[in-house]
């Protein structure tokens, strides 16, 4: 068996003809541009690309097949070189059965099943060149195709107050619009964690999955897991998160929950913080953005902590950390090699010889959760709270 690093939720911003595919991503969000940062910067093992619908993306992957640059794993998933990437497409589900719009991510094993896919998905949204569009079935509906294609299904930031299951997709409970049995797993999202993700009984029987939902390259590998199988692949990947024969998740590596955009509510004008049916004391207003602590309070529905899940560990990505701009960050990176390698292998002694000893040292407390921050709301980020 092996450990592997996985982000499985980056965004395509553009095609190579320049085509818009995920509109507020970043025009540097191209596959390749992708594929060579989360291996040679990031230092990824895998990455999960959910624009692959989109029918430039497909041309681009053949011609990438047909150049040897790619090539197609036999038992799912394409390789460049030693990096896994899952083919995914993220959509929008909002029909009668649900209480608003709801993200998903469907991963499928091989370029031909996406191909059937996205020819699929044609008859049911506007624009198939786009990512995370509306698409005109039910969730049930859309959990039976993926299925029939022999693809896995994951409820996307399953807490974030918008465009999400539990933000504002259903009243309490995930049947209320999905067949529960045709869940892979559940992305958390940013400003959730494990500990509080299992207070939901429903939950308790999948894996958590913590991605970066990137739309920038920089953004890519601010979360993702550390997975056991025996070599990358579709199939390991599914027996992994169905925890089969020692493949698994072994670590969850994510945010501090504050850190999140949405952890807190806030006052939807001024985004201090609020308590739900209290007016704002800074505007009067009383339109607030409920947090995703308080949504999973309201839903709690166990007290017990799940002794079995895989640690959470509460890691700062480097891009956060106060001081570290870009020229010592590619510093880091000309010593070091990789992201990866900065946030889990360098030993302190070898990072105060290249930065500054204060970098070092919020380095080495990122890694163990040990940085104080302040709390996010509202869509804006929580911040380091430098002592």
């Amino acid at each position: 068996m092996s450990e592997f690093y996985a982000d499985l939720h980056i965004h395509i911003g553009r095609t190579n003809s320049g085509r818009a595919v995920k509109i507020t991503g970043a025009r540097t969000l191209t596959l390749t541009n992708i594929i060579r940062h989360a291996r040679d910067i990031k230092g990824l093992d895998i990455v999960g690309i959910i624009d692959c619908h989109s029918p430039e993306v497909i041309t681009e992957l053949e011609d990438l097949i047909a150049a040897g640059e790619i090539t197609e794993h036999p038992d799912g998933g394409l390789m460049y070189g030693t990096l896994g990437i899952f083919l995914g497409s993220e959509l929008e589900i909002n029909s009668e059965e649900t209480t608003g719009p709801i993200h998903v991510l469907c991963f499928f094993p091989y370029l031909k099943t996406m191909a059937a896919f996205s020819e699929w998905l044609k008859l049911h949204l506007k624009n198939v060149h786009l990512s995370s569009q509306r698409v005109y079935v039910t969730g049930k509906e859309l959990q039976e195709k993926t299925k029939e294609l022999d693809g896995l299904f994951i409820p996307a930031h399953v807490f974030t107050p918008f465009k999400s299951l539990y933000g504002k997709g259903v009243k309490r409970s995930l049947t209320e619009v999905f067949d529960p049995k045709k869940i892979d797993a559940v992305e958390l999202g940013l400003s959730s964690d494990t500990s509080m993700a299992q207070q939901l009984a429903e939950l308790e029987d999948y894996t958590f999955l913590t991605n970066s939902d990137a739309h920038s390259l920089a953004k890519i590998a601010r979360e993702y897991q550390k997975i056991n199988m025996e070599e990358i692949s579709f199939k390991e990947f599914t027996k992994a998160l169905k925890t089969e024969e020692g493949r698994k998740v072994l670590a969850n590596y994510g945010l501090d929950p504050l850190l999140g955009k949405y952890h807190r509510t806030v006052c939807a004008n001024c985004l201090i913080p609020v308590s739900e049916g209290e007016a704002c004391l800074e505007c009067g207003k009383s339109k607030f953005i409920k947090g995703v602590a308080d949504r999973i309070s309201e839903l709690k529905s166990v007290d017990h902590q799940q002794a079995t899940r895989p640690s959470y560990v509460h890691q700062v990505p480097l891009e956060f950390i106060p001081g570290l701009g870009p020229k010592l960050l590619e510093k880091l990176m000309n010593h070091f090699g990789t992201e990866m390698a900065v946030l889990h292998e360098v030993p302190y002694s070898a990072l105060k010889e290249v930065v500054p000893v204060k970098i070092a040292d919020l380095i080495v407390k990122a890694r163990s959760g040990e940085l104080k921050v302040h709390a996010g709301g509202g869509g804006k980020y929580g911040k380091i709270v430098q002592e």
